[in-house]
């Protein structure tokens, strides 16, 4: 008998032999669902003897249970051994790999950046560096995720890449040994004008409540007496760490989420404990289409607490719970939708989408690929009320307090910023002129960076360049920036052009208490919103 004949019969006994098991509950399961289950190994077993082609039993097996799953929402999934572990990876915070950042240009994978301290940084790896190889095969052609599977691997193992740079005639080799890389909920923190302390959480895993509490600390003792929590684009995460974000800025004892769902088990309340509470600060949070799941939490609660201003877009409406079931037998785990969270006020955000819409939200890289905003219209929306009786609304993401469209760049920078121009450019900027400025552009640099895109054939003329001189020079400081300071300092440079960040400071700047952020936005105090 072959390896795998033998597989497919013992395949075909387990899944027998479940059936077996389940029937002996019969007199619980619904109508005629164990006969489907005798329909669907004869399906099996014809495929085995009458299909063309010899049939590896346990893609078709693993593609029955996927074909399942996507007759409930797109969250529920199937997870193999890979997408398990990669969702360990990312709700834990750390992976073993080389500690870098990468997209795709020209075909490439290009470092954005390396992750300071990891094995890259301290090889030298730059910003820009072009991986034209690993372990001597081409990388033309993959994805980042096939990048990210070659460059992980086990903590202490070395990995050789061969790197093009930017002023340099031939690539050359990099043996970096892996080590485990923490990667960072809160990627920077620093203070803004007007004694502004502004925290970028870009995720929810599991260090993002210490991780916060830790910048709110250090922002304190230099002299932070507001606070910005910019939670745009943040995909969400563990719900706990929601509530440890949302516990350090409200009273002990409040609730911040409650969940309800089919199983007694899923009903859950989630109250504050956090002992010393940051309670006299005025807060404004950042929202926008991206903000999903925890992001929705923590930006809801804090709306329906009157803790918080929300600034920006309406979120995602991501408002359901996962649970992950590991597959007995196997390395691979079911994750399925369990329940829905509710808001302190009792409203469910959740917005049922499609797995188009679902797939925008995960595409990282390409912010334009989200889908539109949900709608603004509150006409059927089901209404509900704060602490102090402002009327909020359910059923479709956190619509904020202020609304604030992100500015659309003009014509020409939107080219440049698609075909990542000004991150090419800087990359060769900086490696031959090692003492760049990035507090301007001057004429010299114009005139090279201008001379480039025309070289890259940038639509628009020189005279258009010349009007969008102040969106081309930003983008162009902002990468030469994050050559000189990392993500932080490109952050800061980004931020000088961002509407809804320059939005949120001119009310935190003049906000003398936690109260007043809600008067100096106009935003009422109880009744019907406007």
């Amino acid at each position: 008998m072959s390896r795998r004949h033998f597989l497919w019969i013992a395949l075909l006994a387990a899944l027998f032999s479940l059936g077996w098991w389940a029937g002996r509950s019969r007199a619980t399961a619904p109508a005629g669902l164990y006969q489907r289950l005798d329909v669907f190994l004869e399906v099996l077993e014809k495929v085995r003897q009458n299909y063309v082609d010899t049939v590896d039993p346990k893609p078709l097996l693993e593609g029955g249970i996927k074909g399942m799953l996507q007759g409930l929402d797109p969250y529920s999934q199937y997870l193999d051994s890979k997408d398990w572990d990669n969702l360990k990876a990312a709700t834990h915070g750390s992976f073993a790999g080389v500690g870098i950042e990468v997209t795709i240009r020209d075909n490439y994978p290009t470092v954005i950046t390396p992750i300071e301290g990891g094995p890259a940084w301290t090889m030298g790896i730059r910003s820009g560096d072009v991986i034209v190889k690993v372990e001597g095969q081409s990388t033309a052609g993959l994805s980042v995720m096939e990048v990210a599977d070659k460059l992980r691997g086990d903590a202490g193992t070395p990995v050789t890449l061969s790197i093009a740079r930017e002023g340099e005639d031939e690539p050359h080799d990099y043996t970096i040994v892996r080590s485990i890389i923490v990667t960072k909920s809160v990627p920077y923190s620093f203070m803004a004008p007007g004694k502004t302390g502004y925290i970028r959480l870009a995720n929810f895993s599991e260090t993002s409540g210490s991780e916060v509490r830790t910048a709110i600390a250090r922002l304190a003792s230099q002299g932070a007496t507001r606070l910005m929590l910019d939670l745009r684009a943040n995909p969400g995460g563990l719900l706990d760490q929601a509530v440890d974000v949302v516990e350090q800025l409200v009273k002990p004892n409040t609730l911040v989420v409650y969940t309800r769902g089919r199983s007694a088990g899923q009903d859950n309340r989630y109250y504050s404990s956090e002992k010393r509470p940051q309670l006299n600060w005025p807060v404004v949070v950042l929202i926008d289409r991206g903000s999903a799941s925890a992001a929705e939490i923590v930006a809801g609660s804090l709306q329906d607490l009157d803790r918080a201003l929300l600034v920006g877009e309406n979120s995602f409406g991501k408002g359901s719970v996962q649970s992950v079931f590991p597959l007995r037998g196997s390395q691979s785990a079911l994750k399925l939708t369990t329940a829905l969270y509710y808001t302190p006020s009792g409203r469910s955000i959740h917005k049922h989408m499609d797995q188009a819409e679902l797939d925008s939200l995960l595409d990282e890289g390409d912010d334009s690929a989200l889908p539109p905003a949900p709608s603004a219209d509150t006409t059927h929306a089901p209404r509900y009320h704060t602490a102090s009786g402002r009327v909020v609304y359910g059923g479709g993401g956190i619509r904020p307090d202020v609304t604030v469209p992100p500015d659309s760049l003009p014509p020409v920078a939107h080219a440049v910023e698609a075909r990542g121009l000004a991150f090419r450019f800087a990359t060769r900027w900086a490696n031959t002129h090692p003492k760049f400025d990035v507090a301007q552009v001057d004429e010299q640099e114009w005139r090279d960076y201008t001379a480039f895109l025309v070289s890259e054939k940038t639509p628009g003329t020189p005279q258009e360049m010349e009007r969008e001189r102040p969106e081309l020079s930003r983008g162009l400081r902002r990468e030469l920036a994050r050559r000189a300071g990392g993500d932080e300092a490109a952050a800061k440079v980004a931020l000088e052009g961002d509407p809804v960040f320059q939005q949120a400071m001119e009310i935190l700047n003049r906000a003398k208490s936690a109260k007043e952020v809600f008067r100096l936005a106009a935003v009422p105090e109880s009744g019907a919103r406007r």
